[in-house]
């Protein structure tokens, strides 16, 4: 039974001026990385394609512009952005989206309760489109196709921690590269010090939160993106406007025909330009999908071509200042205002990927992809602000190997465009299935998505993996490193998971212990965790043999995530009664979405489960006096009408007509019944706090909770079975050992008081 008040769920409408208002918010969190690509894009492209003539020029200023305009305005801003999950964006909002449409969770704890929350929302295919549900039958009948899917999410996410080491290493270094051509002495290794020493503190504010200094990403990033506009009409109108030409996208083909080999080459370079392009659609959780197209068609979008152009116009003129472009096409009156804003905005752009990081690792430990970690959440009021603090040190260490190294922007770019084109790819496949099987879109329409965008991401693609002996094969490694962590742990999980269900206590062998569990039971309430929905775990009888006595209330509680982003509180707990009343045993399953923090205190947590268990023996109580009187008044009417069918002669076959009621939903306890229907029920249902039966359970909880409470804790080990292949064996008896002996204990992940725990261990053979 769900413990559960009226259903909400919260839109995002917003006023026009709030969407303003959250529109320009957008520019500090979402665009910082978008936003300094000027930074570096022309620097790299050219040192591939040496500037011999101005088609060599105007060929790269084109593709830079349809880059953009193909891949962040028509891919994402017209559509990705469109398969938001209730308003949540990113690689595993589309996983869980789908996990909703088609069973294709690899962990098998799905119940049909889990579509009554509020924020599930599902629109099932019609019969009418029968290739919708063929794909969702296809998915849940193949396992192997569920573990590519994985695979592919996996693999995603992967790339995005990878982002998340290259963008601060790439954007501090472009920044701070600036001071060569201005101080004499500056030379590399200064460059490759002072962008460490800005590194180490900027990882180092990370445990105080981005909450104290959020209000200034914005302006700074704002006032960025003025500058990128104001520099590039000066250059413009200072050196040659006819770089507009460029529009014309003749000149990609002139630009590859001239350079053949080397202008292949420069496209990873070019993919440089879309570095962030993903964030739009990971960060659509804080903001609208409306404030983000306004702030990139309306700001971003046309800056960003301003700048260009006028690197392009400078290049025009000065051909051999293409080793730092940005620099050299700003005023000189204005170049130290102009590199503290492009350090400040490097920096807001790097602090941009770490949040997103630490929220990606955060939804794969929600998911069951990721070892458990501590995570310290950084405000009160923004629940999405969180710390991770081995992520954290992992990311600093990580950026400094990096820039030492490289100690060249031009090697790290190289690593840096396999990263973005990655998740770009993973995106561009999960939308179009998101098309196929939940959109329903025209075949012909959902092909052109992948057909168009992805050939587009596919040559980028061949063209940043050219370069992986020169620095490509870095993100390669991480992404390679994340993905054996995140499979072997999901690998692991499953499997015990598979092996709780088939080794749970059987309902006949309770009978059989009778409702003293073949022990004493004394006052106190037992909460007992396993991660099953339905069932006694094996675990239980670990703890009846163990303990000399047994709690007179046994709840097991099972923490599960479940594929929407938020859980509502009031929708938060769903009850059963495992034994006859007498047992006193409950299950419990508390269920949490991807984006909620299950940061809470024992005794709010306690104080909140008990009075959820209230209501549930209240409102079964409830469920069954009804059902009693609705049996009552169907005899009634059997016997009255087999009087009148006696009395009339008749051969007593006719129809029985039972008056129905209005059916509707038994709310919370404390909500009345429908006077509709209180006229159909004799005066007993109302008043079913006086059974003798529900008063008697009621008290003895309370005499229970007043014991106290006691956290049963099982730490289930896992091991391959001897006749288990090799492989098997190598990554459940090492590598999944490793990651378990090594993450967060469930005591401490759970937040549950240390003097009132017991802890069993058991070893599952698999």
């Amino acid at each position: 039974m769900e413990i559960a008040g009226a259903h909400h769920h919260h839109s995002k409408d917003l006023s026009v001026w709030k969407t303003l208002a959250m529109a320009f918010q957008t520019l500090g969190v979402v665009y910082g990385d978008l936003g300094t690509s000027p930074l570096y894009v022309f620097t790299d492209v050219f040192s591939k394609v040496p500037i011999k003539s101005e088609v060599d020029i105007l060929g790269a200023l084109s593709l830079v512009i349809y880059t953009i305009s193909l891949i962040p305005l028509a891919k994402y801003v017209f559509v990705v952005l469109k398969a938001n999950d209730n308003g949540e964006g990113g690689t595993f909002a589309l996983y869980s989206l789908i996990c909703r449409y088609a069973k294709v969770n690899m962990l098998p704890n799905r119940q049909p309760a889990d579509e009554n929350i509020s924020s599930f929302k599902l629109k099932l295919p019609t019969p009418e489109l029968e290739r919708a549900l063929k794909i969702k039958e296809t998915l849940e009948k193949r396992s192997s196709l569920k573990t590519l899917l994985l695979l592919l999410v996996l693999t995603g996410t992967s790339m995005v921690i990878g982002d998340g080491i290259l963008t601060p290493a790439m954007s501090v270094m472009s920044a701070v590269s600036g001071l060569q051509g201005e101080i004499s002495w500056f030379g590399t290794n200064a460059v490759v010090v002072v962008s460490i020493i800005i590194l180490v503190g900027l990882f180092s504010i990370q445990q105080f939160g981005t909450g104290k200094v959020g209000f200034l990403f914005a302006p700074v990033l704002g006032l960025w993106f003025f500058s990128l506009g104001s520099i590039g009409i000066y250059n413009l109108v200072k050196h040659d406007s006819s770089v507009i030409k460029a529009l014309n996208p003749a000149y990609i083909y002139f630009f590859f025909k001239k350079n053949s080999s080397a202008a292949w080459s420069a496209l990873g370079g070019c993919v440089l330009c879309i570095t962030g392009a993903e964030a739009m659609f990971a960060d659509l959780g804080h903001f609208s999908v409306e404030s983000i197209q306004i702030a990139f068609t309306c700001v971003v979008f046309p800056c960003l071509l301003l700048a260009y152009m006028g690197q392009a116009s400078n290049l025009m003129k000065y051909p051999d200042s293409a080793s730092r472009i940005f620099y050299d096409s700003i005023p000189e009156s204005l170049f130290w205002p102009v590199f503290v804003i492009a350090t400040l905005a490097a920096m807001i752009a790097s602090q941009a990927m770490i949040s997103a990081t630490f929220s990606c690792v955060k939804q794969a430990m929600s998911l069951g992809c990721f070892p458990r970690l501590k995570i310290v959440h950084t405000s009160r009021k923004l629940m999405g602000q969180i710390y991770i603090p081995v992520i954290n040190y992992f990311l600093m260490i990580m950026c400094i190997v990096v820039v030492s190294i490289f100690r060249r922007t031009t090697d790290i770019a190289n690593a840096y465009g396999i990263a973005e084109v990655g998740v770009m790819i993973v995106s561009t496949t999960l939308v179009t299935l998101v098309m196929l099987l939940i959109w329903k879109t025209n075949l012909f329409l959902a092909l052109c998505f992948p057909l168009v965008f992805g050939s587009v991401e596919l040559v980028y693609l061949s063209a940043v993996l050219s370069k992986i002996k020169e620095g490509g094969w870095l993100p390669l490694v991480f992404a390679t490193f994340f993905l054996c962590v995140m499979y072997t742990w999901n690998y692991g999980s499953v499997l015990k998971y598979q092996s709780e269900v088939r080794e749970k206590i059987s309902m006949d062998f309770m009978l059989e212990l009778g409702s003293t569990l073949g022990t004493v039971r004394v006052p106190g309430i037992g909460l007992l965790y396993n991660e099953l929905v339905q069932g006694i775990p094996s675990i239980f009888g670990q703890f009846l043999l163990s303990l000399p006595a047994i709690h007179s209330t046994i709840v097991f509680v099972c923490i599960k995530y479940v594929p929407v982003p938020v859980v509502p509180q009031e929708e938060r707990f769903l009850f059963r009664r495992v034994c006859p009343k007498d047992y006193h045993i409950f299950q419990c399953v508390a269920r949490y979405g991807y984006k909620d923090v299950r940061k809470v205190d024992h005794h709010v947590f306690e104080q909140l489960l008990v009075e959820s268990l209230e209501k549930f023996l209240r409102r079964e109580a409830q469920d069954l006096a009804m059902e009693s009187n609705l049996n009552e008044h169907f005899d009634d009417s059997v016997s009255e009408r087999s009087r009148d069918s006696g009395a009339a002669g008749g051969d007593g076959t006719e129809e029985l007509r039972v008056p129905l009621m209005h059916d509707h939903r038994l709310e919370a306890p404390g909500t009345s019944i429908p006077e509709d229907t209180s006229s159909a029920l004799p005066a007993s249902v109302m008043s079913f706090d006086e059974d003798p039966g529900l008063e008697y359970e009621l008290s003895a909880l309370r005499e229970a909770m007043d014991s106290g409470f006691t956290y049963l804790l099982a730490h289930g080990d896992v091991r391959a079975k001897k006749n288990s292949l090799f492989f098997k064996k190598l990554v459940i008896n090492y590598l999944y050992a490793f990651l378990r002996n090594n993450c967060r204990a469930g005591a401490a992940n759970m937040s549950v008081p240390h003097m009132n725990i017991m802890q069993v261990a058991m070893t599952y053979m698999v």
